[in-house]
C-alpha cells in the first residue's frame, strides 16, 4: 500500500459532483463502450450500510489477455470505494457492456511506482495533470512519475471468471 498520504484535493461537491458521477449513468444505460476501454464501473458494497455502491474509475493499466485491470485511488486510501474493497475484495466491474466478477488485490508502493512510470510514458500530459490535481510532484521525465506512484494506492482487479452480459 502507499507509504505516504499527501494532502489530497477535496472531493467534488455540487455541480462538480454531478458532473463526476455522469459516467455512472452512461454505464447504466448501456453506453459503457463510448469510453473506449479507459473507464470501468466498479460495484462495491458499503462497509457500514451494506448497500450497493458504484464508482467510475480510470483504467490505469490492463492486464494481458483481459485477466484484470489496474485502477488508482487518486483521492487516497480514504476513498470510500477503496476502503469498501479492503473490507470485501470480491466484487463486480462493468467494462464496456460486460460484467466481470473480480477480486481486488492491493499493490505495493514499489509496484505502484512502476505502474505510474509506465502510465507517464504512455500519457505524459495526463499524468502531469493528475499529479498536479492530487498535489503530487510531476516534474521530469517518465521515471519521475515513480515518486507520485509510491504515494498513490493502486488496486489490481483480477478477473475471476468469464464475462456475463
Amino acid at each position: 500500500m502507499a507509504q505516504a498520504d499527501p494532502k489530497r484535493p477535496p472531493l467534488p461537491v455540487g455541480w462538480r459532483r454531478r458532473l463526476a458521477r455522469l459516467p455512472i449513468h452512461l454505464f447504466r444505460v448501456g453506453l459503457g463502450p463510448v469510453f473506449g476501454g479507459r473507464l470501468l464501473l466498479l460495484h462495491h458494497r458499503g462497509r457500514s450500510t451494506g448497500l450497493d455502491r458504484r464508482v467510475v474509475l480510470e483504467v490505469v493499466a490492463r492486464e494481458p489477455d483481459a485477466a484484470g485491470w489496474i485502477v488508482a485511488a487518486g483521492f487516497g486510501p480514504r476513498s470510500d470505494w477503496y476502503r469498501n474493497l479492503l473490507e470485501e475484495p470480491k466484487t463486480v466491474v462493468q467494462f464496456g457492456n460486460r460484467h466481470h466478477a473480480v477480486t481486488a488485490h492491493f499493490l505495493t508502493a514499489d509496484e505502484g511506482a512502476e505502474i505510474m512510470a509506465e502510465y507517464g510514458r504512455r500519457h505524459p500530459r495526463t499524468a502531469r495533470r493528475l499529479c498536479t490535481l492530487m498535489n503530487l510532484p510531476s516534474g521530469g521525465g517518465a521515471s519521475a512519475f515513480r515518486i507520485p506512484g509510491r504515494a498513490i494506492p493502486f488496486v489490481r482487479l483480477d478477473n475471476a471468471g468469464p464475462p456475463s452480459s
